[in-house]
């Protein structure tokens, strides 16, 4: 017997004691209570936490070690850690709600946005139309049909660099047209 009756008890649960068990449940469940309930803040967690540490109490007695420090010390440890496990556990799960939430979330635009792309879509067409007509065409098989330059310059029977200028060019004009 040591001058620490709970070492003196996590020894005996170690060899499977159940009597002993009892008598440390009897004797710190108060104080480690109180530890729970102050990390945790809510009473029925903290109860479900201290029933979590003291499972663990009895699966890894064999752990302590009265050389490094008294009993109590070590189920505080064990029940300030595990509360602690908990709070993350929950900041964990809540950063997975969120998550959650913003693949559901609805992604279409909403009605600002399909007026100002309305009001857009009208200004590049207006954009096309004040091309040239051969130009316009070439740009959009370009830039909208993802049609080669070599294939529009057979298209439009002209060489290939003439066909760069012209979707340059357009390109330019139409830019200039958007910003007015």
């Amino acid at each position: 017997m040591s001058g620490d009756p709970v070492a003196d008890l996590l020894l005996r649960v170690a060899t499977g004691d159940r009597a002993a068990f009892r008598d440390i449940y009897a004797a710190t469940s108060a104080k480690l209570f109180g530890v729970t309930l102050r990390i945790l803040g809510t009473r029925v967690e903290a109860e479900d936490a201290l029933q979590e540490v003291y499972t663990r109490v009895w699966l890894h007695a064999r752990r302590f070690d009265p050389e490094k420090g008294a009993g109590m010390t070590w189920l505080i440890a064990i029940a300030r850690n595990h509360a602690i496990d908990r709070i993350r556990a929950r900041t964990d799960a809540s950063r997975a709600d969120d998550d959650a939430l913003d693949t559901v979330a609805d992604d279409r635009p909403g009605v600002l946005e399909r007026l100002v792309a309305a009001g857009d879509a009208r200004r590049i067409a207006d954009c096309f139309a004040r091309l040239e007509p051969d130009r316009s065409a070439a740009v959009q098989s370009a830039y909208l049909r993802g049609l080669s330059y070599q294939a529009l310059a057979d298209r439009h029977g002209v060489p290939l660099n003439t066909m760069r200028t012209w979707l340059r060019r357009s390109l330019l004009k139409l830019k200039e047209c958007m910003e007015q």
